[in-house]
């Protein structure tokens, strides 16, 4: 018996259009990966055009939000109109892939305009950018956006639901966040704009040619149902969802930025863990009843959301514990932790759009209002984050924010009696509502001390901690130390201004980007005509600066013009030159730090060079692998041609200048303007020849990759190369130290005159058997570092990383010698004589003093021990007094 024939064509015009929507739900997958790689990599260019700063990240996010919701509704009566939604789909993704290629042309043009418009604020500036991304960002946003219901108007006789199509792009977008981490650093931000271009190109293809073959399905042209047919209450409701949504991803994003290190590669995973959830969500929706799940949301999303930050310290506390043999078990492991925390919230809000929608009726047209509406205030939720919330409210209450609008907002579909849960989700929000002190944060390496000041804005959260012996440190969101008031530290930090003003022969004026805790700026003061400016970005760290550091940088801050604004943004727009430039130091593997170090930040930082002008750049060595090192080294020497280092202990200073080359008649001759107290102050104690003995030479590296904005390499390999246990410190030395030029060569570069040859020789000699010392102790071979820092110390007893080392090895063994009937007392003050100021020493002498029942001895030493660590416990007035009250 024959299957009659009308039975036949309907089963196979069904697998037909099933087929269909299966092809269409996979390439508006590759549309997610598209548009998400579109948008990261928009992000990065405004960053590079407008500064360092998160306010890039939340501005371009919101002007991609806006495009999407404004497409999203723009495309829902467009839709209805258009019999072949499919190919104008094709179009638009086209057009999108045309836009990313063009690109490059408009940024141009558009920089070429920036300096002569650039506001004089920063708050202007910022405003300008918002501008910028509207203009840029959220045109061809608002194409993609449009895309949406196209997709949508072309399944609407097949049986796809809304879920599984939002999920399947959504998961594509997860993919998409991590996209850029392998093309940005293999073949730059250009080139990576073309090969995601070519992927949308291949979108636009694949829909095309799928939407020729779809006539042979009818489209009906019935209009589905009018967005007044979506109460106004739902409209609303719904987009305080959107707007709660984003809040929690900026605010997850800072607090797990900070926690677990933010480079370039966490940022992108959390991202794409957080698209993950939604991804995910959306897909489950479809064995989820939309009658008792809606009830559920709110509650659910909104507890999940507040225990996630009850597991903060928790979190933080296993980061600072953990180790991991290689960055894709470090991104694996900690991405894993994030959706830990994170995924029971994005699962249930990706799951709210279609079950909101089957609760409408099922109609796909109204997800696409709904879309459009989440999208529009996900875009007010992201500036209302960044630029009010988390200043006024700090990330931890932005978050619980978030948490309760979620709950409010999700009771529009709820029984009214569920309100009774409020007061329960707000007294699981009081405790949490501010985030843990460092103490808990990092119970390790933080353990006893205090919060003195919390500073956050949209920008990063300053901490000022008092440690247990009373010294203050500065962290940068957390886990960063940027500055502390330990006596050998403020030593290091003040030679990094020292070297550059003694290099100049006769300074003016100065430009320190970079502020920190004023510590750096303060070694300038013996040049009192010295005319200061400083750039700081952070907020936290000028207020740190000009309250809790004064009694170690002696109130520098009230001496200078202190600028709010982000370095580059500065060295771009200012009108004024200076005689020294100082790049400060900073961590380059943090998101956007590594500009800083690009040939472009080089090339800025010489055009407001004077004539003979110089510029530095310190960098920390242990934060460097070789090849990266030279990848920087290189770059510099681009800009400099001329460019020549110097190495102060484990840091080097690139060295470029306007006309410039580094003599020693220009060292005397600025030390000849100085008073003797004001030298002695300017060169820290060691003279001219120590710091003359710290030249290395210029820079002579083969071809090789450098650090372009549009091309990165070190905020990628640093990173890998972390994991991996390339930072060898003494792999490191031992390389610099080949690439140092013979003694001879070195005096006829510096131009040292016959009289000062064995001056000169003693201090360059001196240094590098420091560093030779100090390969053979890290190493473990501890006799051969003695003898090669007792040589150094013979050469030049003023150079102070010689004599403090002398001095800690010593101090270390003075109970040992105290044992073998060496007086005690002689042991210390035989280590007081080659260091006078080693702090650990004229402690232990003064407690020695207050043991023998000699005040008068240990006021003379407590009073040299509070000029050289004012904040040290022991030190304070009242514990003196008391303990010479116990002795009498």
């Amino acid at each position: 018996m024959s299957t009659p024939p009308h039975i036949t064509d309907t089963a196979v015009l069904k697998q037909t259009s099933d087929d269909y929507g299966r092809r269409i739900v996979h390439f508006y997958f590759f549309s997610g990966v598209v548009g998400l790689a579109y948008q990261v990599l928009w992000a990065r260019m405004l960053s590079l055009q407008f500064g360092v700063s998160i306010f890039g990240v939340v501005i371009t996010a919101a002007a991609f939000m806006v495009g999407l919701g404004l497409g999203s509704f723009l495309g829902g009566p467009l839709s209805r109109l258009n019999a072949r939604p499919l190919r104008f789909f094709a179009m638009l993704e086209g057009g999108v892939a045309l836009y990313a290629l063009l690109l490059p042309l408009l940024l141009s043009l558009l920089d070429g305009g920036v300096a002569a418009v650039a506001p004089g604020s920063l708050a202007g500036w910022y405003s300008l950018q918002f501008c910028a991304a509207l203009l840029l960002i959220a045109l061809p946003a608002t194409a993609l956006g449009i895309g949406f219901p196209m997709v949508l108007r072309s399944l609407e006789s097949q049986k796809v639901s809304l879920g599984r199509v939002y999920g399947m792009n959504t998961l594509g977008g997860a993919l998409g966040a991590l996209l850029p981490l392998w093309l940005l650093p293999v073949i730059g931000w250009s080139n990576a704009v073309l090969v995601v271009a070519s992927l949308g190109a291949a979108v636009t293809l694949f829909a095309w040619r799928l939407a020729v073959v779809m006539p042979a399905l009818t489209i009906s042209r019935v209009a589905a149902n009018p967005v007044s047919n979506i109460p106004l209450s739902t409209i609303v409701a719904y987009a305080i969802v959107g707007a709660s949504a984003l809040m929690l991803e900026i605010a997850w994003t800072r607090l797990f930025g900070m926690l677990l290190l933010r480079t370039e590669y966490v940022m992108a995973v959390i991202l794409a863990t957080f698209l993950l959830g939604i991804g995910g969500g959306s897909l489950l929706a479809q064995y989820m009843r939309a009658r008792y799940w809606l009830e559920l949301l709110p509650l659910l999303s909104a507890l999940f959301a507040l225990l996630s930050l009850w597991a903060i310290p928790l979190l933080a506390a296993w980061v600072e514990r953990a180790h991991f043999d290689s960055l894709f078990s470090a991104m694996l492991i900690q991405g894993g932790a994030v959706a830990l925390l994170t995924l029971p919230v994005t699962l249930l809000l990706g799951a709210w759009l279609p079950l909101l929608n089957l609760r409408l009726g099922g109609v796909k047209s109204n997800g696409a209002w709904l879309y459009g509406a989440n999208s529009i205030g996900a875009a007010l939720g992201a500036l209302l984050a960044g630029f009010v919330l988390i200043p006024w409210l700090g990330t931890t209450g932005a978050l619980v924010l978030a948490a309760l609008m979620l709950f409010m907002a999700g009771m529009v579909w709820a029984r009214p009696r569920l309100w009774l849960l409020l007061p329960v989700l707000v007294v699981i929000a009081w405790p949490v509502y501010e985030l843990p002190p460092v103490s808990q944060l990092l119970p390790e390496t933080q353990k006893g001390s205090r919060d003195l000041m919390v500073h956050e804005d949209a920008l990063s959260i300053t901490h000022v901690v008092a440690t247990r012996d009373g010294q203050r440190l500065l962290l940068a969101d957390l886990q960063r130390m940027d500055a502390s008031s330990e006596p050998l530290a403020v030593v290091s930090q003040q030679n990094q201004v020292r070297l550059p003003l003694l290099l100049h022969p006769s300074p003016k004026t100065v430009l320190f980007l970079g502020l920190g805790t004023g510590i750096s700026a303060a070694a300038s003061t013996p040049w009192t005509t010295l005319q200061r400016t400083a750039v700081e970005l952070s907020q936290g760290s000028i207020l740190a600066a000009g309250d809790y550091f004064v009694p170690v940088n002696g109130g520098v801050t009230a001496q200078m013009r202190v600028v709010r604004d982000d370095a580059r943004r500065y060295l771009r727009t200012s009108q004024q030159h200076y005689d020294v430039i100082i790049g400060d130091l900073f961590h380059p593997d943090l998101v956007g730090r590594s500009s800083l170090l690009s040939l472009q930040q080089f090339e800025r930082a010489r055009a407001l060079l004077t004539e003979k002008g110089i510029f530095v750049q310190w960098l920390a060595l242990n934060q460097f692998d070789p090849h990266s090192l030279q990848v920087v080294m290189r770059t510099f020497q681009q800009a400099f041609p001329d460019a020549v280092i110097f190495v102060d202990g484990f840091r080097l200073a690139l060295i470029g200048g306007n006309g410039w080359q580094p003599t020693v008649q220009a060292m005397q001759h600025n030390l000849q303007q100085l008073t003797p107290e004001q030298q002695q102050q300017a060169t820290g104690g060691e003279g001219e020849w120590s710091w003359l003995g710290r030249y290395w030479g210029g820079i002579h590296l083969p071809a090789g990759a450098i650090q372009d904005e549009w091309s990165p390499v070190i905020e990628f390999s640093l990173p890998r190369a972390r994991y991996r246990g390339d930072m060898d410190l003494v792999k490191l030395l031992e390389w610099l130290l080949q690439q140092r030029p013979h003694v001879t060569q070195a005096q006829q570069a510096l131009a040292v005159n016959a009289e000062s040859v064995e001056l000169f020789e003693r201090g360059y000699v001196a240094t590098e058997l420091s560093i030779r010392s100090w390969i053979a102790t890290l190493k473990g071979d501890e006799q051969q570092g003695q003898r090669l820092l007792r040589l150094a110390y013979q050469a030049n007893p003023k150079d102070r990383w010689v004599t403090g080392a002398i001095a800690d090895r010593m101090y270390v063994s003075v109970e040992q010698l105290a044992s073998q009937e060496v007086e005690k007392r002689r042991v210390l003050e035989t280590i007081i004589v080659i260091r006078p100021d080693h702090v650990e020493t004229l402690r232990e002498l003064w407690r020695l003093s207050l043991a023998e029942g000699n005040p008068d001895q240990a006021a003379l030493y407590s009073q040299r021990l509070r000029q050289l660590s004012p904040l040290d416990i022991e030190m304070q007035p009242q514990q003196i007094k008391s303990e010479l009250i116990h002795i009498n």
